[in-house]
């Protein structure tokens, strides 16, 4: 998604947990579990489920039973990562409103009664524009708003991959729209 911008107002998308790196751990996770739950039924059976995976050599007490143990959980696994991608965990997007003098950040959670997420900061305790950036094994690069009397409030997805450019250039543009300084870089 693209971000929009006016004289007066500033809307940042974030993106959530559709994302392909989750649609494939998604199938790899459910795919294994369902081989998984086949061999230990298999096993039970007598007869191959999946005709290339000989569960001869499988007693189903106790290695077949802990193949569909491990089968199940997986498949559960599965399910609730395809929920959390149906429903876009995680999305929404952050808008800067120089009129009202407020700041909002709104995110899709989990159905229920606290789906919606969204809260409000006054423009006035926002004090820079902050990036916290460690490179090496795990990099970890987050842009956040230094607040006022409060913690840091985060403005990118923990695991979101954007380079250091990218940060800089994002980073920039909000400390231009709100007229406050960078730290961090």
């Amino acid at each position: 998604m693209t971000n929009w911008q006016s004289k007066w107002l500033r809307i940042d998308y974030v993106k959530g947990s559709r994302r392909f790196s989750n649609l494939c751990w998604a199938c790899i996770l459910l795919c294994g579990a369902i081989g998984f739950l086949l061999v230990g039924l298999s096993s039970y059976i007598g007869k191959d489920l999946i005709p290339m995976l000989s569960s001869e050599q499988i007693i189903f007490i106790p290695q077949g039973i802990v193949m569909c143990f491990y089968g199940i959980a997986g498949f559960f696994f599965g399910l609730s990562l395809w929920c959390t991608i149906f429903w876009d965990v995680g999305s929404g997007y952050n808008l800067f409103d120089k009129r009202e003098g407020i700041f909002s950040i709104f995110r899709w959670g989990f159905p229920g009664s606290n789906r919606r997420i969204c809260i409000r900061f006054v423009m006035k305790d926002i004090q820079a524009v902050r990036s916290e950036i460690r490179e090496g094994f795990y990099p970890r690069r987050i842009l956040s708003l230094k607040m006022r009397s409060r913690k840091d409030v985060p403005l990118t997805r923990i695991g979101e991959d954007s380079t250091l450019k990218e940060m800089e250039e994002k980073a920039a543009e909000i400390a231009r729209f709100l007229r406050v300084s960078i730290e961090g870089f």
